[in-house]
């Protein structure tokens, strides 16, 4: 691929000490304010009025003669409260700096006036009496005209020669690569929920990045945190971060971000991100038209796997290896299922844009397939329209040690607009051949996971208890009134019926063992005995019962269940 010849990215602002170096400008004095030497030039505007402020914009340089500052009736000057009261306005307004024509109509500036504007960083400086305001409009427009003209060369170039990567076969690597080197930054393109797709820059820059407080334990991007455009870079004194975001067809699809440690960055840096974000898109259409021909070949494959359709464990084991997928190891299925989110069901499809209900099933795909890459690149992961699969291989740590540290990575802090999900994972397999019973284990704990404890929830099969029967019976009302029906009031949500209930359980847990349960809710033995009188008044002598005893365990559990 042919270099490309891009501009330096050097001396895109035209800032306050460059103005003062024009020749318009020559013989002017600094007199307070250096502090704010470094401030942005947008705008010129010369001040005719006293009051001003209304009218002042964001990187505006005022001049004037210095009458304006004066009291319009007397001739007399303001007063220097008025004075510092105009550089105070003038700061929050955002103004870049304030000249004014020495000696004609204001004498020596007061003092307070050269405080405020050091305390405020607002440059201020004398322009000798003989220089023209027009020579100074003039020379600062050009140079403003010019720079814009060369900002958006710079972007346009960058953008052609971004666009030539693309087609030319390149990747999200390679335009990461082209943006970090025409800026000197850290360039980082994510996912809109901060997954990093491609990186590039120096390794130095690159760990200055990661160690700001801008990343999730699992390595995901807070792109909550950041906005579109330029801004400071948290936990540095002059870092900035440049942020655009990447749109394609109604669908956002994640950002691009530069970083440079010592404020290098400016208006430039945003209008050429913006650029390079439509290429981005494009990349990763492309990307995506590919992925989705492959995952439907990988996804049909592994659903004749789960279900038992894709021939003997010899033919599995083989087609698996075409697709670089290990499967003759200990493994356990792992299944995750978006949860149910009621502000997104009940938005009309009006208000929706076309394939926007699929995009969070296609985010949870991307998470989980970029988080166990990173683990083993040979275990299999595959989405499907309601759920992904996940083949994981176990070794001497254990399935639950595994699976936890991928939830954990996956879930991150729950930022970036992400979505909860429940999970369930089977018993430890050995062959191909048991994938059929381990895949509907891993779909049976995501089931009674979520009617235990709620969206959010992880369930291993081997822990599903007696919940694996409860979990059959579709009817949830059924469920309900048998537990109404054996707990009696005790089935009810009042704080006396959930604190009986735990008394009940703590009974069920000893084998009804008094003493043992006493000292474990740290009861007077004569008060259990009291306790134990007012739930056998209630459900029967439960105690004594073992028939009874095992329809109240039964029905503590239903009651236990959630979305009955």
């Amino acid at each position: 691929m042919d270099a490309v010849d891009l501009p330096s990215p050097a001396g895109y602002a035209l800032t306050i000490r460059e103005v003062l170096t024009l020749p318009s400008l020559a013989g002017s004095t600094l007199v307070a304010g250096a502090g704010g030497l470094e401030q942005t030039v947008q705008r010129v505007n010369v001040i005719e009025v006293p009051d001003i402020l209304p009218w002042v914009k964001p990187n505006e340089l005022l001049i004037t003669t210095g009458f304006p500052l004066r009291h319009a009736d007397s001739g007399e000057p303001f007063d220097p409260l008025a004075l510092v009261e105009l550089v105070e306005g003038l700061a929050r307004c955002g103004a870049a700096a304030l000249g004014v024509k020495e000696g004609r109509y204001l004498g020596d500036l007061p003092a307070a006036m050269l405080e405020a504007s050091d305390r405020l960083d607002i440059p201020l400086f004398l322009i000798p009496h003989d220089i023209g305001f027009d020579e100074v409009m003039s020379e600062v427009f050009t140079h403003l005209v010019d720079r814009q003209a060369f900002a958006l060369d710079v972007a346009d170039r960058m953008h052609r020669a971004l666009t030539k990567i693309v087609l030319e076969g390149g990747d999200l690597p390679q335009i990461a690569d082209e943006v970090a080197a025409l800026f000197d930054a850290a360039v980082l393109i994510c996912t809109p929920d901060g997954r990093v797709n491609a990186s590039a820059g120096t390794t130095a820059t690159l760990q200055v990045l990661e160690g700001l407080p801008l990343f999730d334990p699992s390595g995901r991007l807070r792109t909550e945190r950041l906005h579109h455009g330029l801004q400071s870079a948290p936990g540095t004194e002059a870092g900035q971060i440049a942020v655009a975001p990447v749109h394609a067809g109604g669908t956002e699809h994640g950002v691009i971000v530069a970083f440079v440690g010592d404020g290098g960055l400016g208006p430039v840096a945003v209008q050429a991100l913006e650029r390079a974000a439509t290429v981005v898109a494009l990349a990763v259409t492309k990307q995506l038209a590919v992925s989705a021909v492959e995952s439907k070949f990988h996804g049909d494959f592994l659903r004749d796997v789960l279900n038992g359709n894709a021939g003997t464990v010899e033919q599995i084991s083989a087609h698996c290896a075409q697709l670089e997928w290990d499967v003759n190891r200990a493994m356990v299925v792992v299944v995750a299922e978006l949860d149910p989110d009621p502000a997104r069901s009940t938005a009309g499809p009006a208000i929706r844009p076309p394939g926007a209900g699929r995009m969070p099933q296609q985010r949870l795909t991307a998470a989980w397939k970029q988080v166990v890459r990173r683990r083993d690149r040979y275990a299999p992961v595959v989405g499907f329209s309601h759920e992904v699969v996940v083949l994981m291989p176990v070794g001497d740590e254990g399935s639950r040690v595994v699976v936890d540290d991928l939830i954990a990575a996956v879930t991150g802090d729950r930022g970036g607009g992400r979505h909860s999900f429940c999970t369930g994972v089977s018993r430890v397999i050995d062959s191909a051949a048991d994938l059929p019973q381990a895949y509907d284990q891993a779909r049976k704990a995501v089931t009674v996971g979520r009617r235990m404890r709620g969206n959010g929830s992880v369930a291993h099969f081997d822990s599903l208890g007696v919940h694996r029967l409860l979990s059959l019976v579709d009817d949830s009302a059924e469920l309900r009134s048998f537990a109404t029906e054996i707990l009696g009031s005790l089935a009810g949500d009042a704080d006396e019926a959930i604190d009986l209930r735990q008394t009940m359980q703590a009974l069920l847990d000893t084998n009804c063992n008094v003493a043992e349960t006493a000292r474990v809710l740290h009861f007077h033995y004569n008060t259990l005995r009291y306790r134990i009188g007012k739930l056998e008044s209630i459900v029967g002598p439960f105690t004594t019962d073992p028939i009874l005893r095992l329809d109240v365990a039964l029905a503590l559990r239903v009651v236990e269940m959630e979305g009955l």
